[in-house]
């Protein structure tokens, strides 16, 4: 198949699996210029679909690196209301949303992680109402990724630039089952499989989950009502998006106050443009007390210090080690990716869907229920070969979940 002929399956998946534009529907589509190839296929696919407005927010790293190492420091206290006032209407008006991913893992190495803390709280504040229809699922969102430079030579670092862009794009093309026949029908029976695993472990209800691997063991407590998600949802309006593409995820959100121990990660964590790796986390009653980073500690400190929702989790995710991302054996320096290969667990903000009638809920209500409300949510992984999950239930019982890193039943 040729790489053009992948090209048009990819931006197809987009448009009818990812977000599933609708006709007369406003589709947002925030995107790398390196990717305008992509884009304008997307573009295309979506007004073939009916749609009526499609809206690209180009970015440019250099321009962004710019920005970080020249303008003055009150530059990173804003963020353009007139951006998060836009798509607030948009979403309000039942619009939808892709995030194309391609950004330099390393963009802001050697930035000042005040700076990049400053922002982060700046946007998260101007784009908390948007982040609220986002993680309530009330309307169609999709990330997906395609290849930068500098991404794919951070990845495949003994290739030339060029050769590395080609291996990069044949990774995601294959983690995103674009190489298959027909990507959208085997999309439909991927996420059959993900929702017959959420099924199971909705009927279950177990009150805890308890992890064992090296350097990892933690207890981490569901809220009652918790509700199980995987593969692809259901907006408010009652159409079917895939919020990521790839996805291999069936999660939660857990109690804020009731995680207790110590996680290892297991693959780096890049967050706004930095590099953690090798880091441990300790909890007590849901907050973590103590953290370890043998890289980017600063800016792992910078991420736990954003809000005090920051120190808790909103997300835990169940991946099986046995999967199409963890078998390539590639690091891809990239949540998106890393956390399909990869048991997961999120710092920050909680999903509204994921408790019984959480999506409408005030934030108070939520809160009451166990939920824990942040400007932030990152992903981190955890998952391994060796990885043990016990779920236990309200009497106690234990019941094995994965074992060696898979799925146990």
């Amino acid at each position: 198949m040729s790489f053009q002929n992948q090209l048009e399956k990819y931006a197809e998946l987009a448009v009818k699996t990812g977000v599933n534009v609708q006709p007369g529907q406003t589709l947002v589509i925030t995107a790398s210029i390196h990717t305008a190839e992509l884009i304008r296929l997307i573009v295309e696919k979506s007004y073939q679909e009916g749609a009526k407005h499609v809206y690209v927010d180009w970015q440019d790293e250099v321009c962004t690196r710019l920005k970080y190492d020249l303008a003055p420091d009150e530059a990173f206290e804003e963020f353009p209301l007139w951006k998060a006032r836009g798509r607030e209407e948009i979403a309000a008006n039942g619009g939808a949303f892709l995030h194309v991913e391609s950004q330099n893992p390393e963009l802001l190495k050697g930035v000042d992680p005040k700076r990049i803390a400053a922002f982060s709280k700046a946007a998260g504040n101007a784009m908390k109402k948007l982040r609220e229809y986002i993680l309530s699922d009330r309307i169609s969102w999709s990330i997906i990724a395609a290849p930068s430079p500098a991404w794919a030579t951070k990845v495949f670092p003994d290739l030339d630039e060029k050769e590395a862009v080609e291996r990069l794009w044949q990774a995601i093309f294959h983690a995103t089952r674009v190489d298959t026949e027909n990507p959208v029908e085997a999309w439909k029976q991927h996420s059959a499989t993900l929702h017959e695993k959420m099924d199971f472990l909705n009927r279950k209800r177990f009150k805890k989950l308890h992890y064992r691997a090296p350097g990892t063991d933690l207890t981490v407590e569901l809220p009652d009502g918790h509700i199980w998600s995987g593969g692809s949802s259901k907006n408010e309006r009652g159409i079917w998006f895939n919020a990521n593409i790839p996805t291999e995820e069936v999660f939660t959100s857990p109690l804020k106050n009731g995680t207790q121990g110590t996680v290892r990660s297991t693959k780096p964590l890049s967050y706004q443009g930095n590099l953690i790796e090798d880091f441990t986390l300790t909890f007590e009653n849901g907050r973590v007390v103590d953290m370890h980073a043998k890289r980017g500690q600063e800016t792992l400190k910078s991420l736990l210090e954003l809000d005090e929702g920051a120190r808790h989790l909103g997300e835990i995710a169940l991946v099986p080690h046995d999967s199409p991302i963890s078998n390539s054996n590639l690091i891809f320096f990239n949540t998106l990716f890393d956390e399909n290969a990869s048991n997961h667990l999120a710092l920050g903000k909680a999903f509204s869907s994921c408790i019984e009638g959480g999506t409408s809920m005030s934030r108070e209500e939520l809160e009451q229920a166990g939920l824990n409300d942040s400007l932030t949510h990152v992903d981190f992984m955890i998952g391994s070969a060796d990885m043990d999950i016990d779920g236990e239930t309200a009497d106690g019982r234990r019941e094995p979940i994965f074992r060696k890193g898979n799925w146990a039943f």
